[in-house]
């Protein structure tokens, strides 16, 4: 993959840098490891980033390198793959698995699965997560093939122009029908799992609105549709409002219904970095949603 540029009028930018920073939207850190590499072209030729340039010169970024991830420990998993391009890989996740290695999770992550097939038909990239979702979260997962992918997709939510929506089924019919939860989120204190509201926090914002009611079980199906990312953001603003997420055994009560969190990350909609076309996305209901009244998103 690479970035092209013809320069076809002086009066946008002037060199190498404006170049990379302004036309490409290319961090910092990101130029700095490109130079370092030899990865900044002028006309074919390696250059520098305070070189000038010229009516009908050609700058070009090459993303396509080899990068090598070490302490990720390859395991095969049977991995369902919603969109692959060039790009991104975007992977439907299931429960029970984390995204990220860690102490207790070192060979059976989502990363570790990804690692595996990135080897399998050699791909020799970092693994790079570009969202989040809790191990009983099922869901949209995208895992970037290169940094600049990884930034513009992250930029992108900053922005607030990168749509993610999910569904729950929350404990209890819901008075409203739609709202807002304003209510910031710190780490609870004494924990390092569990999050909670509090002044002192960050801002949290979440949009709902109740999409289906389940009367037999008392069950509310609601939409989620984030304004920020926090931590357990929407299994934190449900326990707010009094209607904790089914399942939730961190913020709520088991349910006999299903064995964990009824929370799905079920859309995305976001401008693909390289085409600039919006990509819309969809993950299918999961078969344990399936045992309420909810079959279709």
């Amino acid at each position: 993959m690479v970035l092209q540029y013809v320069v076809s009028d002086l009066s946008n930018y002037k060199n190498i840098r404006q170049v990379l920073k302004n036309e490409f939207n290319i961090s910092n850190r990101l130029i700095t490891k490109l130079k370092k590499n030899g990865f900044i072209l002028l006309n074919g030729n390696k250059t520098y980033l305070d070189k000038l340039i010229s009516l009908g010169d050609v700058v070009t970024c090459v993303l396509d390198f080899n990068e090598v991830s070490e302490n990720i420990v390859p395991v095969k998993m049977d991995l369902d793959i919603i969109y692959e391009d060039d790009s991104f890989l975007v992977i439907n996740k299931k429960p029970g698995i984390p995204v990220h290695p860690s102490i207790l999770h070192y060979s059976n992550s989502l990363t570790n699965g990804v690692k595996f097939y990135f080897d399998s038909i050699g791909l020799k990239r970092k693994i790079r997560p570009v969202n989040r979702l809790d191990r009983d979260t099922t869901g949209l997962v995208i895992f970037a093939k290169n940094e600049y992918i990884q930034e513009c997709l992250i930029n992108q939510m900053k922005r607030h122009t990168f749509y993610k929506e999910y569904i729950a089924i929350l404990e209890g019919i819901l008075d409203k029908p739609k709202g807002t939860i304003n209510a910031p989120i710190a780490r609870k204190t004494g924990s390092i799992i569990e999050r909670c509201i509090d002044t002192n926090g960050e801002n949290a914002i979440s949009h709902y609105e109740v999409i289906d009611t389940d009367l037999k079980n008392n069950l509310s199906i609601v939409k989620f549709i984030l304004e920020t990312g926090r931590t357990h953001q929407i299994r934190v603003h449900s326990k707010f409002i009094g209607h904790s997420i089914l399942g939730d055994t961190l913020y709520g009560n088991a349910s006999k219904l299903i064995s964990r969190q009824a929370l799905h990350c079920l859309k995305m909609s976001f401008f693909h970095p390289i085409t600039n076309k919006k990509l819309n996305l969809l993950a299918p209901i999961p078969n344990d949603f399936k045992k309420t009244k909810i079959n279709k998103p």
